[in-house]
């Protein structure tokens, strides 16, 4: 019988609804691949199997011949800022540790509909807070294709629990790269939508106005399958995205006559010869199936990784500020209420959540606001016009998702600056809020790279389309089989 852990979502649905397996057999099958791996991988904060087990008895009994909901019986995890009401919700922080919020997320409300097997919640960096996935309090995880190395971060936990076959999609929350990261890690696609394109109900915030939840899946099809099931107008968040979604996902898309923009400012920047090679392989291929490669323009990508985390950790001070030891998770003895706050936060945080808290509130403070944080938002604009200048010139704009494969574990835990630099290409679009997912685009030294495709805002369905032809043009096997 084939490994129906290896097969794509789309292979998945296919099979259940032609009653070659059951939803029941697939569970299991995930569930027994977890087993096998997890040990070594630490991809998961909780494991539900009896939920799951009970979701999937559910679908086959109500499944009609022919087909059903469309993620009805497929299995799939969520990262653990995405709040369920029957299953922990951590963050990856020991400040809420054995928290289970009483309602869920409106993403999770949309997968139970259409019938998705929910098998657990997937590490983290604590609230969303790295680049690696090592800044979990509950340990790190590790990379499946090579464990001595990092899957990426924040979302490092769903990467590798569906590289490693143990999900057949996930879903994370990019901030400034988190999907599009350990997707390039970890040989995955990962899409992170136009802001405010999906709900972030029930999202637990890092950074509100950069936060946005995405899907990573092994291709394509299966990555645009996960986000039409999640995306489209909610009435409980004010900031969703009023318009409908894209409807003609399903649409081929073609690279011929596609304008593609290369910035110029990319070889200014600090990237691994062995990515820009791979990178660079994979334009020619897209040239050669009719694509028009145009170098442009795209100043003041220098300027984004300081501005953004003079924003993001200005917000997360903010956020975060709830989180005093009154209400939620741990709780130090203390003999009045200044010293409950102080200790609490103390013991409850990690040192990188602690280091951002106190960068942002440097930042929102007297006699700095405008010298950090209203320069910075002064970048994130220019940065915004320089993406729509670009967008007049060319239909997309590509650059290397990260500026390396996959690191070593440990190798820059003790240097900030050197991790935050994981995020040079994503952050700019993070900023500007636009749409762009990562996909494969070759290996280096044994290991998966990524390459970045940025649509113009509200062009999702544009993006899926292009990225659906790069991967055809491309042609690379499942990243199992390389």
């Amino acid at each position: 019988m084939t490994d129906l852990t290896s097969l794509s979502l789309s292979a998945m649905r296919a099979g259940l609804d032609a009653g070659d397996f059951s939803a029941r057999e697939l569970t299991s099958a995930h569930l027994e691949r977890i087993a096998a791996r997890e040990d070594e991988l630490h991809a998961f904060l909780h494991l539900d199997s009896e939920g799951a087990m009970a979701t999937a008895e559910r679908c086959d009994e109500t499944r009609v011949p022919g087909g059903g909901a469309p993620l009805s019986g497929l299995p799939l995890v969520l990262k653990d800022n995405i709040s369920t009401s029957d299953m922990p919700t951590t963050c990856g922080s020991r400040f809420l540790a054995g928290y289970t919020p009483p309602y869920d997320a409106t993403v999770v409300r949309r997968l139970r509909r259409q019938g998705a097997v929910i098998l657990g919640k997937t590490n983290m960096d604590e609230f969303g807070m790295g680049s690696s996935c090592e800044n979990s309090a509950y340990g790190p995880t590790c990379n499946p294709l090579d464990t001595s190395r990092v899957p990426g971060g924040s979302s490092g936990g769903s990467a590798a629990a569906v590289a490693a076959g143990a999900a057949g999609g996930g879903f994370g929350s990019d901030t400034g790269g988190s999907i599009r990261q350990p997707a390039s890690l970890c040989g995955l696609v990962g899409i992170k939508p136009t802001w405010g394109r999906v709900s972030r109900y029930g999202l637990v915030a890092f950074a509100s106005s950069l936060d946005q939840i995405g899907p990573l899946a092994r291709n394509v099809d299966d990555a645009a399958l996960l986000l039409s099931a999640v995306w489209g107008p909610d009435e409980k968040d004010a900031t969703c995205l009023s318009t409908p979604p894209p409807g003609d996902l399903d649409r081929p898309g073609s690279l011929r006559g596609l304008r593609l923009g290369v910035p110029r400012q990319v070889s200014d920047l600090e990237v691994d010869p062995s990515v820009s090679r791979r990178v660079d392989e994979a334009l020619s291929a897209c040239a050669h199936a009719g694509a028009l490669l145009t170098e442009i323009d795209l100043p003041h990508l220098d300027l984004a990784l300081p501005a953004y985390y003079v924003i993001a950790t200005a917000e997360a001070s903010a956020n975060l500020a709830r989180f005093d030891g009154v209400r939620f998770g741990a709780r130090a003895a203390a003999p009045d209420l200044t010293a409950l706050y102080e200790e609490s936060r103390a013991a409850g945080f990690g040192p990188e959540v602690r280091r951002r808290i106190l960068l942002g509130t440097f930042g929102l403070s007297a006699g700095y606001h405008e010298a950090m944080y209203q320069r910075a938002q002064t970048v994130r604009e220019m940065l915004r016009q320089a993406f729509a200048a670009a967008f007049t010139q060319v239909d997309l704009v590509v650059t290397p998702t990260s500026p390396s494969v996959a690191f070593p574990l440990g190798e820059r835990t003790s240097d900030p600056v050197r991790m935050y630099a994981s995020d040079t290409f994503t952050v700019p679009v993070s900023l500007a809020g636009l749409p762009a997912l990562s996909l494969p685009c070759g290996m280096a030294d044994g290991l998966p790279v990524g390459l970045q495709i940025i649509a113009a805002h509200g062009r999702d369905g544009e993006l899926i389309r292009a990225g659906r032809a790069v991967e055809a043009t491309l042609a690379l096997p499942p990243v199992a089989d390389r």
